[in-house]
Parts: structure tokens; C-alpha cells; sequence
């Protein structure tokens, strides 16, 4: 069975603080002597990310 994707639009700003707080969260795992495979693949997936442009449409209820 193939695992769902997601997808969420980040403007510069915020993926510069997903990348710093991923960047913090793995510098703390190594710091305790942990291991960083998870935060490793999920950094390298923010960093390598393709930029798409799209058009948000807004709709009233």
C-alpha cells in the first residue's frame, strides 16, 4: 500500500524556521548521543523541495 503525501505551501520565511527548528531539533538529538534519521530525511525533503507557483482561490460560504 503507498503512503499518503502531503502537501503544504511555506513562503521563504517560513521554511528558513522549519529548516532552522529542524537544524536545532537534530544538533539537540546529537548532542544526547541520539540518533537522527528521522530529522535527517525530513530536513534533506524541506532543503531539496521543489518551488511550484500556484493561484489560491478564496470562495464565500
Amino acid at each position: 500500500m503507498r503512503d499518503k503525501k502531503y502537501y503544504i505551501a511555506l513562503d521563504d520565511f517560513e521554511r528558513r524556521v522549519v529548516v532552522n527548528c529542524l537544524n536545532e531539533m537534530r544538533n539537540s538529538l546529537i548532542a544526547n548521543g541520539k540518533h537522527t534519521d528521522a530529522v535527517d530525511e525530513v530536513l534533506l525533503k524541506i532543503i531539496d523541495a521543489k518551488q511550484k507557483k500556484f493561484k489560491v482561490i478564496y470562495k464565500e460560504a
